[in-house]
């Protein structure tokens, strides 16, 4: 079931508030857990065993680590840790890599690194192991955040479910606001400038000019990131309505000036788990440059292999990989001395490796770059060379609104109305365009369910 569906907004969510809502304090845990394994159910009934199976063996491997307050980290706990995180990857693995799998399980990669984010985190003593099972299998299947995020460790939440949550007005309106502003990112923004890519995508990559394969490359940018940011967004605002605060996904990753700001504005919560769990512990850049430069490389290698075990994922991470490279040995005072030079830096890197991530045909992706640089080779086929000037026509409104979105200017502008009549007024206006939109057009998935 999707966030941005007639079903969800009109039929799951508003029954399942007010059932939540008026269900006792100390059990909304047992409604907040029914819900989200119906809410699993109505799109992946085939794989719920597999996501409660996931809650059932991690809490009984976690359980057993520390059975006294008087165990120490020892062989046994280290025995345990590997055995839960053996069982968590190989899942992942079987489904996501083997190809034995007739499908993968929506949220598979983001469910699998919470828990183990949560394995570890009890294994290395900062946070106890969690002794109810409700609760820790309110945590992995919390709906909101279930099927694409944002990556939440327990430590996040570990509170607001031990106690009995009360929610509050603002807390109400601050998540319908979140939810409605990533609707309008995900189904007035993403969905319609996604078309350009994939009209592109239609007529053939060997057949169109190189500036409609530069405007294809912004406009994929531009739908990859309010989707996913959208999707993130959505997954806040209802987790306030719920009592939680989930982290930040996001923080306006265009306005970067280089690719390793980007990357901490960017996917937040996935650099942050591989920041704790696989860099630092690697050593991160505390053992000299030639060590931090391996640790990158393994960091980068894993977030390729994350996203798919396609060899366009490893284009796509080695390009980022070797722009963090070159910004750690040099490029990154340069960039410091002016901030154009910094942002057009970004716009031309960050659009080139999404098109490495966008197309999986590696012979395509190679078509592509040619049109991208028509320099460096030529592919066979019939270019108009004023192709362009069509789609420009029909989407630079969409283009100026993305541009301007993905900046602060217009956050910091409604933050100067909200609290008044024209702010609802304002937001009442957006969520009527949604439901427009909605209405018109096909119900799209969240790019990143594909992950």
């Amino acid at each position: 079931m999707l966030f941005s569906s007639f079903e969800f907004l009109f039929r799951f969510l508003p029954v399942f508030l007010v059932i939540y809502y008026l269900t006792p304090k100390k059990f909304r845990n047992v409604t907040l857990l029914g819900g989200s394994i119906v809410f699993y159910t109505i799109g992946e009934a085939g794989y719920i065993t597999i996501l409660l199976a996931c809650v059932l063996v991690n809490y009984t491997l976690t359980r057993l680590m520390y059975r006294k307050s008087t165990d120490g980290r020892g062989i046994r706990q280290k025995r345990l840790l590997l055995l839960a995180l053996g069982y968590d990857l190989g899942v992942l693995f079987f489904f996501k890599y083997s190809g034995l799998a007739s499908g993968l399980p929506l949220g598979i990669s983001f469910y699998t690194f919470q828990i183990m984010a949560y394995v570890i985190d009890v294994y290395r003593g900062r946070i106890p192991a969690e002794q109810s099972l409700l609760r820790l299998g309110t945590y992995l299947t919390m709906f909101p955040q279930l099927i694409s995020g944002p990556i939440t460790n327990y430590a996040d939440v570990r509170v607001a479910l031990g106690r009995e949550r009360t929610i509050k007005a603002r807390q109400l309106e601050e998540g319908m606001k979140l939810l409605i502003i990533g609707l309008a990112a995900k189904v007035v923004i993403a969905d319609r400038i996604g078309t350009l890519w994939n009209s592109i995508r239609m007529i053939g990559f060997d057949s169109i000019s190189t500036k409609l394969a530069w405007m294809g490359a912004f406009a994929y940018s531009l739908q990859l990131y309010f989707d996913f940011a959208g999707y993130s967004m959505m997954a806040r605002g209802i987790g306030k309505m719920l009592g939680f605060e989930l982290p930040v996904n996001f923080r306006y990753p265009y306005i970067s000036k280089s690719v390793t700001e980007f990357w901490r504005r960017w996917h937040i919560t996935l650099g942050r788990w591989f920041r704790e769990y696989v860099y630092i512990p690697l050593g991160g850049n505390r053992k000299g440059k030639a060590r931090t430069f391996f640790n990158l490389f393994v960091v980068w290698s894993l977030t390729a292999l994350w996203h798919g075990a396609n060899y366009n994922f490893l284009i796509w991470g080695g390009i980022l990989l070797c722009c963090l490279l070159v910004e750690k040995l040099f490029l990154l005072r340069l960039l410091d001395k002016s901030r154009v030079i910094g942002h057009l830096y970004v716009l031309f890197v960050v659009p080139l490796s999404w098109v490495a991530f966008a197309v999986t045909d590696l012979s395509e992706l190679g078509v592509y770059m040619t049109r991208l640089f028509p320099f460096a080779g030529h592919a066979a086929g019939v270019i108009n060379h004023l192709d362009y000037l069509k789609y420009l026509n029909d989407y630079a409104p969409l283009f100026l609104m993305g541009v301007l979105f993905a900046t602060p200017l217009p956050e910091t502008c409604y933050r100067l109305i909200e609290r008044k009549w024209i702010g609802r007024v304002v937001l009442l206006g957006i969520f009527g365009l949604c439901m427009y939109y909605l209405a018109v057009s096909a119900n799209n998935p969240f790019l990143y369910f594909n992950f």
